[in-house]
């Protein structure tokens, strides 16, 4: 028996979902260009890149130029300059103003206020608060009384009906007068004299119009049309088609392939100046940079040691020892004027008077002075 399945008789496992295959894209076909364009292009190529190269080795050159004077000179400038009119800003124009500000305008500000608030807010408010809102309350009580409440019985009891009244006669005399003779006039003569006026008009003018234009103006309007079309539009035509569109094209494909040829040997120019800069990086390396370094470190470094070890260090060693005993020596010095000038002066005018001490009013404790512990003379015991 043959317990193996052939590909074509294995079935999918029903828990496992089957992914739908997404049809394949048609890939478009490359655009196939025309003879003239491959008959100009290796040519063209070939000239813009000589013409090209120079310029991008001494565009690059420039660039390098440009972006290692930004970066040591001008960055550097430019920060000074931008930090010393800051500070120069600020001392002239930010700080005064602020210190104005603070130091006179608030307190000055504050003063006033509290000033204004002790003068006038809280008189007011008392004011306001004590005698106003009372005799507003009862005038206010005694206008509602005597004027607001006859007032509303008027009009709700007298005025309302009799405006009412008044309303209804004015509204039907106002139609009587202004609305039914015009209605009238409307109706009964007017349309009737512009219906007439209409066929009238429709009869005399419209159809005379409309025949001409059919039977007379259309076929000569066509004739025009087609003479102006044989004798302008066809010819311009022609030569748009046979003459200036093919020459458009052509000229739009020998710009398009040296636009093309430009970027191509633009692209080709920027590698050959990268590899040529590595090339004299390299090599201003290996001339410079690598003898420099070897000597700074096989000869000055060792040489600098030594000089530190055996020279430096113990002249600055000495230089120390020598300064200290020299400041030792001018301290005895001035200590020495300072004690013989003190003996000049005790022989030619005597010894100072010791100072007497006189009892103070004020403790020498450092405690606080409170009311239970007083010192003053009037709150002795």
């Amino acid at each position: 028996m043959d317990l193996e399945k052939r590909p074509d008789q294995q079935v999918a496992h029903p828990a496992t979902p089957t992914r739908p295959v997404a049809p394949a894209q048609p890939v478009a076909p490359a655009q196939a260009d025309g003879c003239l364009a491959v008959a100009i292009r290796i040519p063209v190529r070939i000239v813009v890149l000589v013409l090209v190269v120079p310029v991008r080795l001494l565009w690059d050159a420039l660039a390098v130029c440009g972006r290692f004077l930004h970066r040591t000179v001008l960055r550097p400038v430019g920060r000074g300059i931008g930090a010393l009119l800051t500070w120069l800003c600020k001392a002239v124009f930010v700080w005064p103003w602020v210190g104005l500000w603070r130091y006179v305008l608030v307190p000055v500000g504050k003063g006033l206020g509290w000033l204004g608030r002790g003068l006038f807010v809280i008189p007011a408010m008392w004011l306001y608060a004590r005698v106003l809102t009372p005799i507003g309350h009862g005038i206010a009580w005694l206008g509602r009384v005597l004027l607001v409440i006859p007032a509303t019985w008027l009009c709700t009891r007298v005025l309302t009906p009799i405006g009412r009244a008044l309303l209804v006669g004015l509204g039907w005399l106002g139609k009587a007068v202004f609305v039914w003779p015009w209605v009238g006039l409307w109706r009964y003569v007017v349309v009737p004299v512009g219906i007439a006026i209409a066929w009238l008009v429709r009869t005399l003018i419209v159809v005379p119009v409309v025949w001409l234009y059919k039977a007379v103006l259309t076929p000569v309007g066509h004739g025009v049309t087609t003479l102006l079309r044989w004798i302008f539009v066809v010819p311009l035509v022609a030569l748009w088609r046979w003459v200036l569109a093919p020459t458009g094209r052509a000229i739009a494909v020998v710009a398009r392939e040296i636009a093309d040829a430009f970027g191509h040997a633009w692209r080709i120019a920027g590698h050959i100046s990268l590899a040529v800069g590595r090339f004299l990086g390299t090599l201003l390396r290996w001339i410079f940079v690598e003898p420099v370094r070897w000597a700074y470190r096989t000869v000055l470094t060792p040489v600098g040691h030594v000089i530190r070890d055996v020279l430096w260090n113990p002249v600055a060693a000495a230089a120390r020892a020598v300064g200290r005993t020299t400041r030792r020596a001018l301290t005895s010095a001035r200590d020495t004027v300072r004690q013989t000038r003190a003996d000049v002066r005790r022989m030619l005018f005597g010894a100072p008077r010791e100072a007497i001490p006189v009892a103070r009013r004020e403790p020498d404790t450092p405690d606080t002075r409170t009311l239970g512990n007083s010192t003053t003379a009037l709150m002795k015991d």
